[in-house]
């Protein structure tokens, strides 16, 4: 038997005026999802904890069955495990983004999707300015998404679970004064930080980017501190073997950690030009296997548009996802036999407020023993009418994968 959960990132949001008051999934024409909806059930699940921030890395990680309130420790060293950097006891990974901040305000949280040779340049400059410290290392990764390490070398590091950083993504157009990081050890973020204004100043990468009209990267931004979570594999906890397809570390990394297949797919930029028909076509490809018998299919691009505030663009991206990854590869699927297919985000991600959410999510599923429970359309509505919901969005999987 054949498992598939698809993610459209973030793709849970608000009626939009400009779509005649309904969400993107209500605007989107979506024949393949509303048809999981009709064969299946619709419901609603919270996968972020209140007293957690909003992110992908919380989301994921309840979807794929794990409590975040006992297992998640941060969202670096999910993508530290991506990049395959083993992290000891007492070491701490943080998450570094190449930010534009100009006049105090977070103007881009991606430096304008700063480029892969420019970035990597920036956090060789960096590397070279702590050559001489034992303990911090820049490890270069993708775009404007990298990653600072501290080894304690067995010394007593200065953070702790008390030590807090915000997310660039969740202050955009906002000052960045009283979102810096605070707590233990966050002086010496906030100066790594001041540090890195200072370096990239005058830096040829930026030189090269203001003199063609682009924004810089004026900083880094460090956020996302936490050490290796401790995660029971997924064949152990489910009994079934995975693997996932995503163009993001932190799902790459997710997947490692509890012991899944990462697929790569050439053209899945984790953006809104990402080649969807590749990935639904790597889908098709990968369940074949004998070795995979669930399979992650992760779509970033919805919540991409979410975060530049595109309403056209996210109502695109889902539609792009009905068509190239769900109708296919649930056409494959009812070919095989037995299956069940589920289709969720791992949080809202709001249009107006451009960032990350807290609240239900819809979800559909349909397969072999599942009564459809009426609805028949997948979206925001459909599913706060439904009787079916997880406010511990961890139990969905385990609802998922029984068969009896």
């Amino acid at each position: 038997m054949k498992f598939v959960l698809v993610i459209p990132d973030g793709v849970a949001d608000e009626p939009q005026a400009t779509l005649g008051k309904k969400t993107p999934l209500q605007a989107a024409h979506i024949p393949a999802m509303d048809a999981v909806a009709a064969s299946g059930i619709v419901g609603r699940t919270d996968n972020v904890p209140a007293s957690m921030p909003s992110g992908s890395d919380v989301g994921t990680m309840t979807l794929f069955g794990y409590d975040t309130l006992k297992y998640h420790t941060g969202r670096a060293p999910i993508e530290a495990a991506a990049q395959g950097i083993e992290l000891n006891p007492g070491d701490w990974a943080v998450r570094c983004n190449l930010v534009t901040v100009h006049d105090g305000v977070m103007k881009s949280f991606t430096a304008d999707q700063y480029p892969n040779n420019a970035g990597q340049a920036l956090i060789e400059l960096l590397q070279k300015d702590q050559c001489g410290d034992s303990h911090w290392k820049y490890h270069t990764g993708v775009s404007y998404r990298n990653l600072l390490i501290y080894r304690s070398r067995g010394t007593s590091a200065p953070f702790s679970t008390d030590t807090q950083s915000t997310p660039p993504h969740d202050i955009t157009d906002q000052s960045v004064a009283g979102h810096l990081p605070s707590g233990p050890g966050s002086d010496d973020l906030k100066a790594l930080m001041e540090r890195s204004i200072e370096l990239f100043a005058d830096a040829p990468a930026n030189v090269a980017r203001r003199q063609a009209g682009e924004l810089p990267a004026t900083q880094t931004w460090l956020w996302g501190i936490g050490q290796r979570p401790n995660l029971q594999p997924f064949v152990e906890r489910y009994g079934v073997r995975g693997a996932v397809i995503t163009a993001v570390d932190l799902l790459r990394g997710m997947g490692r950690l509890i012991g899944w297949d990462v697929v790569e797919v050439e053209g899945a930029t984790g953006y809104l030009d990402t080649d969807y028909a590749a990935k639904g076509r790597a889908a098709i490809e990968t369940l074949s296997r004998d070795d995979v018998d669930f399979l992650v299919v992760h779509v970033e691009a919805t919540d991409e548009a979410s975060h530049e505030g595109e309403t056209a663009e996210k109502v695109k991206a889902v539609e792009s996802i009905d068509r190239d990854i769900v109708a296919p590869v649930h056409d494959w699927l009812k070919q095989q036999g037995d299956y069940r297919l589920l289709i969720s985000p791992d949080h809202p991600t709001f249009l107006r407020t451009r960032t990350h959410s807290h609240g239900d999510c819809p979800f559909a599923m349909c397969g072999t023993g599942i009564e459809p429970n009426a609805p028949t359309t997948y979206d925001e509505v459909a599913a706060a009418l439904s009787d079916i919901g997880f406010p511990e969005g961890h139990e969905l999987m385990g609802r998922f994968l029984k068969i009896s």
